[in-house]
């Protein structure tokens, strides 16, 4: 079994010491409490829905239960004081163990955890085992497009873990975690340490050359000859931080998010400069991993198509990545904007599909129209929206926010814009994505959806005007289709040539003419097809370019202000 992901998890906040205990492991799925179980081998860390996990044959229900299992050997070497055990993601419920004693649980199924397992394990052979449950939409949790009934815009649910699983041992003066907020103005960059440690000695790098130096647990470092990231020069300094027993590595860029004027519009802004976000709608479906990317290199191979074919932006939709694919981002020079992953109850497409069209309004404080009434979902939600920014924070390439889409489990989206806005005063929000804006008051963005219609922007608006989803022109790609007898498209193509020609139609005749009338970005739908949706530039399995990569440079050329 080839063990994929292998590579250190965490590039802002890297270190030596590290077992990855990705690969197989024991796999039982049962009912709950049932004595009749299943046993399967598993390729983690791909959720056994998934054809990469080696299983494939089962979508795990919510009255289910999966149990991981596998040993792993500590050698004295490896062991310091501290010993954290890492899941990258679990979806969504987990329990535990280490040698037959529980550690710890927890809920949500997209961001990463820990726990503090020193008191757990032993030097030479010890045991794991994790138990896992997940409701996936009859529950009222932070889901996404998972569908137990997946089908159109909904797509197969996964459980369990699914991204890697690893140790790391480390010192009682480890550097827990670092927070980095470049200053272009002042060129400089502020950075604070969580630690145990009275002090911390910090470098600067420029390559291998060391350019600043400091010590403290929060300091303000000038940069000398400041260089600005852009995705046109996406520069990247080096940080090493140091205690009395751990050493760190990470990076960061100096660049700034803001909005001004330009002419009589207002614009978001890069660098102090304006700057039109030209990009794609991005869900990180996988035809064999579903929500698990293949490998270290398939990611960054199409964040580096997509910044070859002349897009300048990826939004992240309705999910959170494993923490290298924004590496690769930062490195390669690709914006993002990040949405947050929506739960709550079920996405009723009378609501967040056909009254829009017909210019319903309502009040996001009204928790039973968009199915918000569950207080726990509501504030598990809220809490991982700390946790998301928390997570994301360094991130050199997140631009916006994104808060809600289209209405799915949307609520107080004025109020947690407010929330937003003081966790990260260094990025632009998008409140609603969509539809049911709930007016000039909240995000910072007029974020429209237009795919039926023919593209124009509002006069007099205020916001800054972005067309946050668009297009969803669609072939079928014989041979590269999820079903050969379901498919989902905004506008379905019969072939390459006709679907070329309506998209340089789309976007000569319909989207450039918006930039001088105050658009300010634009996000095509989408990378990829998804399973029978087959409105992707690239097919699902990622073996086809549909479009002429010359033609999508020349047209993503005319994207820009003059």
């Amino acid at each position: 079994m080839k063990i994929s992901h292998t590579e250190y998890p965490r590039p802002q906040l890297e270190r030596d010491s590290y077992i990855n205990l990705n690969g197989e492991w024991n796999l039982s799925h049962s009912p709950i409490g049932s004595e009749i179980k299943k046993h399967y081998k598993i390729n983690v860390p791909f959720s056994p829905e998934s054809n990469a996990s080696g299983i494939g044959s089962f979508i795990l229900q919510p009255e289910e239960e999966l149990v991981y299992e596998r040993e792993f050997e500590l050698q004295t070497a490896f062991l310091k004081e501290i010993t954290l055990l890492h899941f990258g993601a679990v979806d969504y419920s987990c329990i535990c163990y280490i040698n037959g004693k529980e550690v710890g649980s927890h809920k949500g199924g997209f961001l990463p955890f820990y726990f503090d397992v020193s008191s757990y394990i032993k030097i030479g052979k010890n045991e794991i085992q994790l138990k896992v449950t997940d409701p996936t939409d009859t529950g009222h949790q932070s889901r996404g497009k998972q569908k137990l009934k997946r089908g159109g815009i909904w797509y197969t649910p996964q459980s369990g873990i699914w991204q890697t699983v690893w140790l790391e041992s480390v010192s009682k003066d480890y550097i827990q975690d670092i927070k980095i907020t470049p200053n272009i103005d002042t060129n400089s960059v502020n950075i604070q340490i969580t630690t145990n440690s009275s002090t911390a000695t910090i470098q600067i790098l420029d390559g291998d050359s060391v350019i600043a130096e400091s010590s403290g647990i929060e300091t303000n470092i000038p940069i000398p000859n400041m260089e600005l990231w852009s995705p046109e020069n996406p520069k990247l300094y080096g940080i090493l931080i140091k205690t009395s027993g751990d050493t760190v590595k990470s990076y960061f860029g100096m660049r700034k998010f803001s909005i001004g004027f330009d002419g009589k519009f207002k614009r978001l802004f890069l660098n102090n400069q304006p700057y039109f976000h030209n990009g794609l709608l991005d869900q990180g479906y996988w035809s064999e991993g579903l929500l698990t990317p293949p490998n270290d290199e398939e990611m960054e191979k199409e964040i580096k198509l997509m910044k070859d074919l002349g897009f300048n932006m990826l939004r992240k939709h309705i999910k959170i990545e494993p923490m290298r694919w924004y590496y690769h981002c930062d490195r390669l020079g690709i914006l993002v904007w990040q949405d947050f992953v929506c739960g709550g109850g079920a996405y009723e497409t009378w609501k967040v599909a056909y009254l829009p069209f017909i210019g319903w309004k309502t009040k996001d404080t009204k928790y039973k129209f968009l199915n918000r009434r569950d207080e726990n979902g509501r504030n598990e939600f809220i809490k991982e929206m700390d946790q998301t920014v928390n997570l994301l924070k360094n991130t050199v390439s997140l631009s916006v926010w994104v808060l809600f889409n289209e209405g799915w489990g949307q609520f107080d989206s004025i109020q947690l814009t407010d929330k937003l806005r003081k966790l990260d005063n260094t990025r632009t929000i998008d409140s609603v994505s969509g539809w049911y804006d709930q007016g000039k008051g909240s995000s910072d963005l007029k974020s429209l959806h237009l795919y039926y219609q023919k593209l124009k922007v509002p006069k007099n608006e205020p916001r800054v005007i972005v067309l946050s989803e668009f297009g969803g022109y669609s072939l079928k790609t014989e041979g590269h289709v999820y079903d050969e007898n379901k498919l989902f498209g905004y506008k379905i193509l019969p072939d390459k040539q006709s679907l070329e020609k309506e998209y340089r139609s789309l976007i000569e005749d319909q989207l450039v003419p918006l930039l001088s009338k105050g658009l300010s970005a634009s996000i095509y739908t989408q990378v990829s097809d998804v399973e029978e949706e087959i409105n992707g530039i690239v097919t699902y399995d990622r073996k086809v370019v549909k479009f002429d990569l010359e033609l999508m440079r020349e047209l993503n050329a005319k994207l820009i202000y003059e």
